[in-house]
């Protein structure tokens, strides 16, 4: 039940380049990017926007012709030779070596070459030639083998046949005995926008490569999987409407292709043996977009979808966008759209995923604009802490947001509460921080609106329809505001109150950035304007507000703490000191925050990525896998497959190290803070002035626990506000030794 939130958007200015970007790769061991275009490949760094190193494709070397009408097919880093390799339309495969920036042609193919893809390990490389055959290297270049793409035979998985009964005698499932009846379906040439060059992608581990190219005969896309020696293995069955793009999941389980079916477009996924299995539609009519590409993340958590509109509109510039796809329990939610509009300078020329992040994409703009995004998964849910809090969970999916109530009820996603629709993609949501109130929430759309939903007020829930009652209170729409400012930067979007919204953009320059305090413009009150601004001297990767206290801290890139003061005439941000006035910083940047006091003072606490978790500049642990702040608790999960509750305001700082120190061993089986979970359970949520933990599973289902820690608080407070029946209810519902009743406070009468 986890969404995509941006963290930070790096823009560089454009670049002073010659031609346009024609393909790009990232260097994994300095972090910059290669680029290469009709004229040079370049090497520069977006965090500064400076080009490292260059070299001219034309002119003396000859690779491609000087008037620009020459192409590049690939462009691959090769850390270990510390050179990129590059090939041209025209045949050549050349190195471009890092140190000293000479270019030098290792090979060259008369025929040229359509595409050139490294295998992950840097061993291989594999060649489609202008007369439709595959060859395959060693990365020196020795070649292994040379075969046609185009291939009579399945390959070495083909099926077997026993050769038992005929096709009329067999099972035909549902369909009944009238499919073997049915005629063999006509084979539909590809469409005319295909661009017939052969797609080639590695599985992750490197054993196998698919290619998918048009068929001679058939004039159809097919998609063979070969194994590391050119041998082929498998051949797909005909898929009518299949297109170009092709991507194989870096796990190893899928192929991604697209497909265009007579009333829908989809994202379709094939076995290595060739067989279809599974896809989601995309939220496009049938004639509407087309798929430029497919693009996996490193730990095939993301699969990137990149669109184009098929017509232009009236001022015959064409949409571009990218869209971001997860999967959980079987379902595919779309949880990032990026709009970027009809501008033809501002739409992707070349994206690709960060190999060492798995959550940072870079593109390059047909202006030379380089842009990296870097996203984080998060739980948006209300940050109440009373009990009319309701424990709500959104989660993106596409133009609908899924949200579940888990104070009233437990809802296995992709199933939930309610769902509320929306005019356009969501890309992020929040829940408003006034106490009382925090049920509220705001979405903002790739449009550039935020959509205000509070909860229905109407006394109809008693009332019965088919036998069903209605146990919550859905939210319903009360505003829509117009953004005036552009909304594909803007990030970290808090509405702290009713008419307040503060978020996080970029600035200028890169090393800076900008927090913008948005209120409802008094002159439209259909928009949101920016009131007053903050310039803060680093890069802002998150932004969090505390419930009990109302203070808004925020977190910048080198792990610095800042604390926004907002209710002020003139908002700033100051240094984050502790009690003593000494600076707190975290030692590393952290993906996941949150405020909480600990005996009495107010720290913030931090995940990285890494599964670290910090207090300021202390570490607690370093195998939490999630941790949730509830009340005066703080709940952890860990790697070792437990799940503590510990007390706040009873512990300090070395405490909780004390206390996360112990892996759950024998000798804390009396220990009341810890609880087995399931291996890889996360936190969603905790219900406030509750008992109930929500964790999901890493398949996406749901389990509710009753933590004994939490179990045990919320009976004292019971016993000792005399409210006798409630706490027997729940001792009895979940087994509580009634002796407790008596034992807590044996003077009361």
């Amino acid at each position: 039940m986890r969404n995509l939130k941006l963290l930070k958007s790096l823009q560089s200015s454009e670049l002073q380049i010659l031609g346009s970007p024609l393909c790009l790769s990232v260097r994994s061991d300095t972090g910059s990017l290669l680029v290469a275009s009709q004229f040079c490949i370049s090497e520069y760094d977006p965090r500064t926007g400076q080009v490292v190193s260059e070299a001219s494709l034309t002119g003396l070397t000859g690779f491609l012709p000087e008037d620009g009408s020459g192409g590049v097919v690939g462009l691959q880093d090769l850390a270990e030779l510390e050179s990129a390799c590059l090939a041209t339309a025209g045949g050549d495969v050349v190195l471009f070596n890092f140190n000293t920036c000479q270019l030098e042609c290792v090979g060259s193919v008369d025929s040229g070459l359509t595409s050139m893809t490294w295998s992950p390990d840097e061993e291989l490389v594999v060649l489609t030639t202008g007369q439709e055959t595959i060859i395959m290297m060693t990365k020196e270049f020795e070649p292994i083998t040379e075969v046609g793409i185009h291939q009579d035979d399945f390959g070495e998985g083909k099926f077997i046949t026993v050769g038992w009964g005929k096709k009329e005698t067999q099972f035909h499932g549902s369909e009944g005995k009238e499919a073997a009846k049915k005629k063999i379906q006509e084979v539909q040439p590809a469409a005319d926008w295909d661009d017939r060059r052969p797609r080639v992608t590695w599985r992750g581990d490197g054993q196998l490569f698919a290619v998918s190219a048009v068929c001679k005969q058939s004039g159809n896309r097919k998609v063979r999987v070969w194994n590391r020696e050119g041998v082929l293995q498998a051949t797909s069955e005909t898929v009518n409407g299949l297109e170009a793009p092709l991507c194989w999941k870096p796990s190893g389980s899928l192929i991604a292709s697209s497909q265009r079916h007579p009333n829908k477009h989809s994202v379709v996924f094939m076995e290595k043996n060739g067989l279809l299995h599974g896809d989601f539609t995309l939220p496009f009519s049938k004639d509407q977009a087309k798929v430029k590409d497919l693009l996996w993340n490193s730990d095939s958590s993301v699969l990137a979808v990149w669109l184009e509109d098929m017509t232009a509109g009236e001022d015959e510039q064409i949409n571009t966008c990218i869209q971001l796809w997860t999967v959980g329990n079987y379902h595919w939610y779309l949880k990032q759209s990026l709009d970027f509009g009809r501008d033809a300078l501002r739409a992707p020329r070349c994206v690709c995923w960060d190999p060492e992040r798995p959550l940072r994409l870079h593109m390059l703009t047909h202006s030379w604009t380089s842009i990296t995004y870097d996203w984080s998964f998060t739980t948006d849910k209300s940050s109440g802490s009373e009990g009319s809090d309701n424990a709500n969970v959104a989660v993106i999916d596409g133009d609908k947001i899924l949200v579940t109530n888990f104070r009233q009820c437990v809802v296995p996603p992709p199933m939930c509460s309610f769902e509320l629709q929306l005019s356009s993609p969501v890309n992020q949501v929040t829940f408003l921080c006034q106490p009382q109130r925090t049920n509220q929430l705001a979405a903002l759309t790739s449009d550039g609106q935020i959509s205000l939903y509070v909860q229905d007020l109407g006394n109809d829930l008693d009332q019965s329809a088919d036998g069903f009652r209605r146990m919550s209170r859905p939210l319903v729409l009360q505003k829509t505001f117009r953004v005036c400012v552009e909304p594909l930067p803007l990030q970290q979007l808090l509405w702290l109150q009713e008419d307040l919204f503060v978020c996080v953009t970029s600035s200028l320059q890169t090393t800076s950035t900008l927090i913008l305090l948005l209120h409802p413009d008094p002159e439209d009150e259909d928009s949101l304007s920016v009131r007053s601004q903050v310039e803060v001297d680093g890069v802002v990767l998150s932004l969090v507000h505390g419930s009990q206290s109302g203070t808004v801290a925020l977190q910048l890139e080198d792990g610095q703490i800042r604390k926004l003061l907002y209710n002020v005439p003139d908002p700033s941000v100051e240094e984050w000191r502790d009690s003593s006035g000494c600076l707190i910083s975290f030692p590393v940047p952290c993906v996941q925050t949150a405020l909480c006091s600990i005996s009495g003072e107010e720290h913030l606490l931090g995940l990285t990525d890494r599964s670290h978790l910090y207090v300021g500049d202390t570490e607690l642990a370093s195998n939490i896998s999630s941790f949730a702040v509830c009340n005066d608790f703080l709940l952890i999960t860990t790697h070792s497959h437990t799940c503590r509750c510990l007390h706040l305001n009873t512990l300090t700082v070395k405490g909780l190290q004390a206390a996360l120190v112990s892996d759950g061993g024998q000798n804390d089986q009396n220990d009341e803070t810890l609880r087995r979970v399931e291996r890889g359970s996360r936190i969603v949520t905790v219900v406030p002035h509750d008992t109930r933990v929500i964790l999901q599973m890493p398949r996406g289902n749901l389990e509710t626990v009753h933590h004994r820690a939490l179990l045990l608080a919320q009976l004292r407070k019971w016993l000792d506000s005399l409210r006798f029946k409630d706490a027997f209810e729940c001792m009895k519902k979940l087994r509580i030794n009634m002796n407790l009743i008596y034992d807590h406070n044996p003077k009361v009468r």
